[in-house]
Order: structure tokens, then C-alpha cells, then sequence
């Protein structure tokens, strides 16, 4: 990065990511403004408190000052087509994301996982190997701390391990992880990348840095999305698959094989992991791909990654009331993610026994592909949210679908209707931003639905992980 030291710069949007980029532009010596288009109390007190570190702060703007900058950071949430973006280009304002801004920052090696779902939990796998190895490496990203927070102090550390999507890889121009993970490229995002393709580009923005010393691990159907599209991966690479026998990390009769020239036996079984599923398989293989690239000894990786747990909202089972199982999975925001849900989900023997909870902001996915499987596992559907006419106008060929004002009224009703050995899961396939702060306000939200019916009915909380 040139030097920033009393340059002007602003910043353009002052959630948690844009509020760790003011904090880290004014330790370098920068002049901030952050701008921000909403005005809200809790936004006023962030405001407050950057204000005293000498960060000038408009809130309710729609529009930049009008001023030089010699940077601008946008936040991942901030549109390049917006109107805000075009007249930081037309004003000829260089700009670049919060990640970008961290990573020209950070001084450690950096790994890096993308990929439309499984981030979090192969970031946090990496994580607990590296850390366990005696490793000092810290995970930060998207949905995770963000990577400004801890870009300043990364030289103690050997590894940052970014969690990382689309939106934050859009305004990137160096970034350049000594390890790349792209987990796979299901459909997601659609209000924001029409064409399936247009959302490959971006992702594959991971890579365009990337040096021949490098590392790419990348799942081999998102590998042969990438090469479709004519998007180059200049690092040296290595594949792993769930379902295709070919890749360098392959899934047979519930174990990781691997048939890399130096490692060529079997790796991990997965009935021995805490993890359960095809796409967990795929979460593991990644790490352990890292691990291998980084000389861990398997021994301790398949020790570590096979006590892994889920993490919070992901295929979590937060209680029994009645014979019937609550499972939270809010972040689910798409329709591949209801899938797996859907996959992981206990019981049924052969007949639905799933009582779906789903709905929020629809992202311009198409919901129909997941109907056959609804039909095999769900015995209705409860659908709230922006989103709930379009899920039932999909789904209601393959079950019944009934539409609720609220997540609780959802549960309510759903908890009526459930008999013992049924399944009452919260798999949204949509964003929660019309009813809750995020993901994880929803899934709040269900976990404390749940635990006052098992207090009524005298039962002690349960955590755990939901598994065929």
C-alpha cells in the first residue's frame, strides 16, 4: 500500500467491517471519513466512539463529500453499480474493499476459503489444525472478526486464515493468499450476479494474483466451472471432490483417499468425525489439502479435525420436546444449503418427517430444484418473510406449504402439528434481512423459541449436531 499518512481517505459504510477500516486507516496516519446512507442509534454511538480516535463521520449520506480522496473503501454491502460507487469512479477516487485494504496491511501468510457455502466451517477446521499444531493463526473475514481488526498485530501470527465472498472480492486489487480454497459455486446471489457465470468471474477473482509457487485447493465441479469460463489458475493445484473419484482428495465408502504422488492412503474416516455428510467430507478434504501443504502430520490433523463439532446455526440440534427434534440451521441462505440441511436431517426411514421453517429475502435463486427432495423429506412447509408467496409457488406441488406472519408463529404452528420422530428445521434458503439484524439473530431467535417449550415442558437444554 503507498503511504497513507495524513492522505484523505474515505470509507463507505460503517457496520462492524467499515468501523475496523476507519480504526486501521487512522493507526497508519490517515485522514478518515466514513459515510454511511442509514442513520440509526446504534450506528451514532460507533460514530461517537470514531469520532474521538479523529474519524469524521456523516451518517444518513447519500452521497460522498465533496472533497479529493486520495482512497475510498467501500463495504462489501455497497454495490459497484451503485450511485455512490459511480461518482467515486467518475471523480476518478481510487477504490478497494475492506479485505484488500487488510490484506495490503497484514504482514504474515495468508490462506484463504471461499466458495458459496462451507466457508465457516472449513475456515474454523483450519483453524483448530493450524492452532493445534502449534501454529499461531487467526480466522477473520466474512462472517468472522473482520480482517482490519487484526491486520495490525498479524506479525506476531503465522497464518491470517480469511473467510471470504463474493461481494468482499469484487474491490480487490493485490490480494494474492499463499493458499486459495474454493469449496464450490452453487447457485447464490442472483439479485447481485445475473448470470452464473458473472458470479464465477468474480469468485475466481481468489486466484488472479496468485504466483506459480502458490497453492489453489479447489473442489473439482467449481474447477471445471472455472476453466468453462476460460478463468486461468496460475498456482499449483490440487482437487478434491465428494463425488468425483478422479480429484487428488476423493470420498470412497465413507473414507478421504488421497492419490497425490507423496501421500497415496487413506486419510480420514468420516465415521470417525463429528461432522457429518457429502459436504463436510468436501470441508475436511480442504484442510487436510492445506495441512498437507503446510507438512502437518496427519496423524494429529485426523485427530483435530475428526472432533471438530458443527458450528452455531449450522445443522444445529438445540433441543427434544414431545419426541420431536428442533434443529437450527439459519445459515442456510440459499437453496444448496437447504439441501444439505435437508440430506442431514435424522429419521424419516423412507417417509418425510421434516416440518420445513424457511423464508426471509429472496436472492434471485431459483427454489424449484430443490422440490423432488422436499417431496421425499418434508411433510409441510411453514414460509414467512419477503420471500414466502415465491417459496410456496415453488414448493407447493411437492408439499404442503402454509404461509406465517413470524419465525415464532412458524414454530408455533409446526410444533402443533409434529407427532414423535419428526424433525422441526429452521433452513431459511433466503437472507434474514427483512425480520432480523442477520443470520444469527434468526437463529437466536429459534434457539430461545425452543427453550422456553422445553422449559415448559421440563426438560433440561440440549446442544449437539444434527446427524443422519
Amino acid at each position: 500500500m503507498s503511504d497513507l499518512k495524513n492522505k484523505p481517505v474515505l470509507v463507505v459504510g460503517l457496520g462492524r467491517r467499515g468501523a475496523a477500516a476507519c480504526e486501521l486507516l487512522r493507526q497508519v496516519g490517515a485522514r478518515v471519513v466514513v459515510l454511511d446512507q442509514a442513520d440509526t442509534p446504534e450506528l451514532r454511538v460507533t460514530a461517537a466512539a470514531l469520532a474521538a480516535q479523529g474519524v469524521e463521520a456523516h451518517l444518513g449520506a447519500d452521497r460522498p463529500p465533496g472533497r479529493d480522496f486520495a482512497l475510498a473503501v467501500l463495504s462489501p454491502a455497497v454495490r459497484n453499480d451503485s450511485p455512490i460507487a459511480a461518482e467515486l469512479a467518475a471523480r476518478g477516487i481510487p477504490v478497494i474493499g475492506e479485505l484488500e485494504l487488510g490484506y495490503q496491511q497484514a504482514r504474515c501468510l495468508t490462506l484463504a476459503v471461499a466458495g458459496t457455502n462451507g466457508k465457516a466451517t472449513t475456515g474454523e477446521l483450519i483453524e483448530r489444525m493450524l492452532t493445534g499444531n502449534q501454529r499461531s493463526a487467526v480466522l477473520c473475514g466474512h462472517g468472522a472478526r473482520p480482517v482490519c481488526a487484526v491486520a495490525a498485530g498479524s506479525s506476531a501470527l503465522d497464518y491470517l486464515i480469511l473467510q471470504v465472498n463474493a461481494f468482499q472480492l469484487e474491490n480487490t486489487a493485490t490480494f494474492r493468499p499463499a493458499i486459495a480454497v474454493l469449496l464450490n459455486l452453487a447457485a447464490d446471489h442472483r439479485d447481485r450476479y445475473p448470470r452464473a457465470e458473472d458470479y464465477a468471474r468474480v469468485m475466481a477473482r481468489l486466484f488472479a494474483n496468485q504466483q506459480t509457487f502458490d497453492w489453489a485447493i479447489v473442489q473439482s465441479e467449481a474447477l471445471a466451472r472455472l476453466r468453462s469460463a476460460g478463468l486461468p489458475l496460475p498456482a499449483k493445484l490440487i482437487t478434491f471432490s465428494a463425488q468425483n473419484r478422479r480429484a487428488d482428495l476423493y470420498l470412497d465408502r465413507g473414507r478421504i483417499f488421497s492419490r497425490l504422488p507423496d501421500w497415496t492412503w487413506p486419510l480420514l474416516d468420516l465415521g470417525r468425525c463429528r461432522l457429518g455428510g457429502a459436504h463436510n467430507a468436501e470441508n475436511l478434504m480442504a484442510a487436510l489439502a492445506v495441512g498437507h501443504i503446510l507438512r502437518l502430520p496427519l496423524d494429529a490433523m485426523a485427530d483435530l479435525l475428526a472432533t471438530q463439532p458443527a458450528g452455531a446455526h449450522r445443522c444445529e440440534r438445540v433441543g427434544e420436546v414431545g419426541g420431536v427434534t428442533y434443529i437450527n440451521d439459519s445459515k442456510a441462505t440459499n437453496v444448496d444449503a437447504l439441501q444439505r440441511a435437508l440430506e442431514l436431517a435424522p429419521g424419516g426411514a423412507g417417509e418425510p418427517n421434516v416440518w420445513l421453517i424457511a423464508g426471509g429475502v429472496d436472492k434471485g435463486l431459483d427454489f424449484y430444484e430443490v422440490g423432488p427432495l422436499m417431496s421425499q423429506r418434508v411433510k409441510g412447509a411453514f414460509l414467512i418473510g419477503a420471500a414466502a408467496e415465491k417459496l410456496r409457488a415453488a414448493w407447493g406441488l411437492f408439499t404442503a406449504c402454509n404461509l406465517r406472519g413470524s419465525l415464532l408463529e412458524a414454530v408455533d404452528a409446526a410444533a402443533a402439528v409434529a407427532v414423535p420422530g419428526d424433525v422441526i428445521l429452521l433452513s431459511p434458503a433466503c437472507s434474514s434481512f427483512d425480520q432480523f439484524r442477520n443470520y444469527q439473530h434468526r437463529g437466536d431467535v429459534f434457539r430461545q423459541a425452543v427453550a422456553e417449550r422445553m422449559a415448559a415442558a421440563g426438560r433440561p437444554d440440549e446442544n449437539g449436531t444434527a446427524r443422519p
